[in-house]
């Protein structure tokens, strides 16, 4: 049987640390008093705080998500192993995103070209003129 941590809440941003609590299953739970939110992830209950339950509450499920995939996809049932396999695919997941954001879209690059053409015509016709 799993004892009570004595930790406190972990504050949730999207790089924090969570610290794992063994509380009951009744989750999610968000606790209005000191802004904390009981979560499972892959089995295990964590309590954790941030400035919005609802959004700890969608991280927590995802993560879950994401570590069971993986567990699916492999024979391993080390849950540290499983949780570095779904923290990999999630930095995939992420860096695919921003590398597709940080490049422009044909659309853009063809904008950006017409509106750099049209400024470099006004530019040459202000020197010719002033």
């Amino acid at each position: 049987m799993a004892t009570a941590s004595k930790e406190p809440p972990t504050d949730v941003r999207t790089k924090d640390v969570l610290t794992k609590n063994a509380l009951p299953k009744d989750v999610p739970a968000a606790n209005a008093v000191n802004g904390s939110v009981r979560v499972e992830i892959f089995d295990q209950v964590y309590n954790l705080r941030g400035s919005d339950a609802s959004y700890i509450i969608e991280l927590a499920e995802y993560v879950d998500g994401k570590m069971r995939a993986v567990s699916e996809q492999t024979a391993t049932v080390d849950s540290v192993r499983l949780a570095v396999l779904a923290a990999l695919n999630i930095a995939d997941e992420y860096h695919l995103l921003k590398r597709r954001q940080d490049a422009p879209s044909p659309e853009a690059r063809q904008r950006a070209s017409k509106l750099a053409t049209a400024l470099d015509e006004i530019l040459d016709d202000t020197r010719r003129t002033g």
